[in-house]
């Protein structure tokens, strides 16, 4: 069961993107990516939001995200979360073992 939790950082004056910028320089973001079960973790900008910055956070099932949330690293994203005065909205997906359906796939290119 992959897990997929899709969080949306909010800030004022660019303070998401500052956010990620110390995570990913401090190593944290390294030391997320070399945890046992974690399968990604990446940010993304959207662009009609300069404020939002969005973390794609897949693990390969709860107990994986469980023990990160355990971790000594938690307590760094917590400290630099609130260092930044930053507010969330977390959505969580489980993924669909059934695949792409086949009316979906006319409308993927894959560049192939």
């Amino acid at each position: 069961m992959v897990l997929t939790v899709n969080i949306y950082y909010k800030g004022k004056d660019g303070a998401a993107i500052a956010f990620a910028k110390e995570m990913i320089e401090s190593g944290i973001v390294a030391e997320i990516r070399s945890k046992e079960g974690n399968l990604k973790y990446n940010y993304f900008l959207p662009l009609e939001d300069k404020e939002t910055l969005l973390l794609i956070d897949q693990w390969t099932n709860q107990e994986a995200l469980d023990k990160h949330h355990q971790s000594k690293t938690m307590q760094k994203i917590l400290d630099l979360r609130k260092k930044y005065h930053l507010q969330m909205q977390v959505e969580r997906y489980i993924e669909d073992d059934s695949g792409i359906p086949e009316s979906d796939k006319s409308f993927i290119d894959t560049g192939n």
